[in-house]
């Protein structure tokens, strides 16, 4: 089974209204290529569930986005993400903001086909208050207490982006965190994965260090994109880290007049190839030092 794609056929698969989940966490491992690739697209109207990082931002700026669901849209060291910042002050966009355990339920929700999961998250804190479409339910056991009912967030499709696949959607990710990925996947009726390495399918059983660092069944992966630096500029560890020059730089440009416009030229409008030959190439990018949790 070869389920190798490109860019484009991922992108060619997704139609206007959809929801989106982007899998990483704030700057670090985000599928951005294949971000890039929707920027370059007429795709419109989407609904983006991430714990978020400049896919969002990025999205936002180019008007792909009708509602965002979130916990965070942060690069870290620039604590909020320039161009959600812009959006949400200027109520460019519906949002959904929730906590981030929160946002963790409603995923396994949804990856369990349950219509919500009942959590003491939320309790007592504005989030419900923001958020009037969140119910609470009661307790049928013993305890009399109401509970919130964090619903699922099913999603239409997911963007990931792992360290290394074969064609069959075999995704390894070696890093020190997978995050909340194969939730992603799981929530997802499709979901399409880049990959900085595609490796023979003997890879995995070669070593079994290699198939520890498997999250979902293969038949949960839809696509499978080979995309060398197609995390960057944010991390793919232990491959290489964030570009913290290339965000500062981002991140100036959402205080420009013609900010946005001059960034996509520069990063978006080149093409994937060009791109990477833009910001050093991918040799430079491996150079990029990890991240410090």
């Amino acid at each position: 089974m070869d389920k190798r794609m490109t860019a484009a056929d991922v992108v060619g698969q997704l139609r206007d209204g959809m929801t989106i989940g982007i899998g990483g966490w704030g700057p670090r491992r985000k599928p951005m290529a294949l971000v890039r690739e929707i920027l370059r697209s007429d795709l419109k109207d989407l609904t983006v569930v991430a714990y978020g990082g400049a896919d969002i931002g990025m999205l936002c700026a180019a008007g792909k986005v009708r509602k965002l669901v979130y916990a965070f849209v942060s690069l870290d060291f620039i604590p909020l993400e320039p161009y959600f910042r812009k959006a949400r002050q200027e109520a460019a966009v519906e949002v959904m903001e929730i906590d981030e355990g929160m946002l963790l339920l409603g995923l396994r929700a949804a990856a369990m086909r349950a219509p919500f999961i009942p959590t003491a998250l939320g309790l007592g804190t504005d989030v419900l208050q923001i958020n009037p479409q969140l119910k609470l339910v009661a307790s049928p056991y013993d305890d009399s207490r109401d509970w919130v009912a964090m619903p699922a967030l099913k999603l239409d499709a997911a963007l990931i982006h792992v360290d290394r696949a074969d064609a069959r959607g075999v995704c390894q990710i070696a890093g020190p965190d997978h995050y909340m990925d194969d939730l992603f996947v799981r929530a997802a009726d499709k979901a399409y994965v880049s990959c900085d390495e595609l490796v023979p399918s003997d890879f995995f059983h070669a070593d079994p260090e290699n198939a520890r660092k498997v999250f979902w069944e293969r038949n949960r992966t839809t696509g499978v994109v080979h995309l060398p630096g197609g995390a960057h500029p944010s991390s793919c560890a232990p491959l290489y880290g964030f570009d913290v020059a290339h965000f500062k730089a981002y991140n100036a440009s959402a205080g420009e007049p013609d900010g946005w416009q001059a960034y996509v030229e520069q990063y978006v409008n080149c093409g994937e190839e060009e791109y990477l030959a833009r910001v050093g190439g991918l040799e430079a990018i491996r150079k990029l030092p990890l991240p410090v949790f």
